[in-house]
């Protein structure tokens, strides 16, 4: 009995928090902060890549999925994983998966060495991802999850925007490899620090593993995900795309059949009676569904466009990221959620964000003026949007399972951001291809097969015709989902409160 409650109180979060919690913090920000640089870093060294490693095009498409495919599809069975063998003994084992994966990376003299790494790289991010949330909500007194939920939301922009960035500043210094290498002094240092200064913590009732529904889940959103990038490039109505799709919706229909059938579910099912859980999954994923595309379409408007190179594009993206640590590192977004309530933050997040949106859709034509506008809007909504829907999930699922809740909300994310790609670029190409009929394959290929300087300039036109009307169709997306969001957040609030009074 003494060891049930010792670990339970291990499992919650204390009331006053962990003493060290904001060094704590820090460290599990900085490990996860070179997973997220690693799902970037690697589109900058695609030319040095494909001249030193003979890579073919097919080859380059697998050194990026590879590292994503896995994560996504882990995230699920990590977050498990983590709440029934111990959150510390997971966040250290994926930091030694990540860097034993980075090391083989940056040594790598074939293609084949190389896509295997990354996969290796993919299991330790999994881990990683889901383990630094999980923590940060047993460290932290509930009344401070918001604020360190922000913190932690902070770092997920800030490796959007560093990791070109840093890419592109070790290729002008170094070899190729030396983007993955570079990740082992901070797996050296996250190592020490995690044994020394993280407490340990998981599931009091020591649930039986649940093997079937981690390998149903994994091959399940592994097939979504990449049925999701490959219907841009192999056509949505190909046999690739249509059977990997069949595969994730046969393989997901039945991981829901059994989770519902078994007494230690990975991911209990009723999580989604809960109005507050469900409010927050479905803003979750219209957010990241319209963030994730829209972005993608902006670094195109940049560089096709305005007509700015790669390492420019990523600078003139940075106020977006800038304007999201600034914001929750300086408490203020904590400070408007506990004002305004989860609800209201998050329709106030969403709006933000929709007209930042908007702005780029309408006037980026006009110059950087207007898309730097619409980046603080976004940078701002996301501030405060983000965190408040992250502790909405967390907060619907009990701490025992704080593992789980993680892999929900970076599985949501993965899903979201995977399909708004998929979604706006697919809007973007039909527009483009309504207006230039005989060369909509891309835009550089309209460029080269044009006649003149008058058809050039045609074709960017209808380029950035399509990218304003995917932007929009983004915006409404985001707008969507705050209002949704907003109401069943504010519904179960209300529910709550009854329930309180009786």
């Amino acid at each position: 009995m003494t060891t049930t409650r010792q670990e339970q109180a291990q499992a919650e979060p204390t009331p006053q928090g962990h003493p060290q919690r904001w060094l704590i913090l820090g460290v599990i920000c900085l490990a996860q902060l070179t997973v997220l640089l690693d799902n970037t870093v690697l589109n900058v060294a695609i030319p040095s890549l494909t001249s030193e490693l003979g890579a073919a095009t097919s080859d380059i498409q697998w050194m990026i999925n590879a590292y994503s495919l896995v994560q996504s599809g882990l995230l699920l069975t990590a977050g498990s994983a983590a709440d029934r063998y111990g959150r510390k003994k997971m966040l250290l084992a994926g930091l030694v998966l990540f860097g034993a994966g980075s090391l083989v990376a940056g040594l790598a003299d074939s293609s084949g060495q190389l896509i295997a790494a990354r996969a290796g790289m993919g299991i330790g991010g999994a881990l990683l991802l889901t383990t630094t949330l999980a923590v940060a909500m047993q460290i932290f007194a509930p009344e401070e999850h918001v604020k360190a939920i922000g913190i932690w939301s902070a770092v997920n922009a800030l490796g959007f925007a560093c990791g070109p960035l840093i890419g592109g500043f070790m290729l002008n210094h170094f070899w190729w490899g030396a983007i993955f290498l570079i990740n082992l002094p901070v797996v050296a240092l996250g190592l020490v620090a995690v044994a020394a200064l993280v407490p340990e913590s998981k599931n009091p009732q020591g649930d039986r593993p649940d093997l079937l529904g981690a390998v149903l889940s994994t091959i399940g959103m592994a097939s979504l995900v990449y049925a999701i990038i490959s219907g841009p490039e192999h056509g949505w109505t190909s046999a690739r795309v249509l059977v990997t799709a069949a595969v994730a919706v046969v393989v997901l229909a039945v991981f829901a059949y059994w989770e519902s059938r078994i007494p230690y579910p990975m991911l209990d099912l009723h999580f989604f009676r809960n109005r507050r859980f469900t409010g927050a999954v479905a803003g979750a994923v219209l957010i990241t569904f319209g963030m994730g595309g829209a972005l993608f379409l902006l670094t195109q408007h940049l560089q096709f466009v305005l007509g700015y190179g790669p390492l420019e594009a990523g600078l003139r993206t940075a106020p977006l990221a800038l304007s999201v640590v600034l914001l929750n590192f300086s408490g203020l977004s904590a400070k408007w959620t506990a004002k305004l309530g989860t609800p209201v933050s998050i329709l106030l997040g969403m709006v933000l964000m929709s007209a930042g949106l908007v702005s780029i859709a309408t006037l980026a034509e006009h110059g950087y003026g207007g898309t730097l506008l619409g980046l603080l809007l976004i940078g701002a909504g996301t501030a405060v949007a983000n965190p408040a829907m992250a502790h909405a999930i967390m907060s619907a699922i009990p701490p025992a399972k704080a593992g789980v809740g993680a892999g929900i909300n970076g599985t949501l994310a993965e899903f979201g951001n995977g399909l708004g790609v998929a979604v706006l670029g697919a809007v973007l190409n039909s527009r483009f291809a309504a207006l230039v009929p005989v060369a909509a394959s891309s835009l550089p290929a309209a460029l080269a097969s044009a006649d003149g300087e008058a058809e050039e300039a045609r074709i960017v036109d209808a380029f950035s015709s399509g990218l304003e009307t995917s932007q929009l169709v983004g915006a409404v997306a985001v707008l969507l989902g705050g209002v949704l969001a907003a109401a069943l957040l504010r519904r179960a609030e209300r529910a709550d409160s009854e329930v309180g009074s009786d």
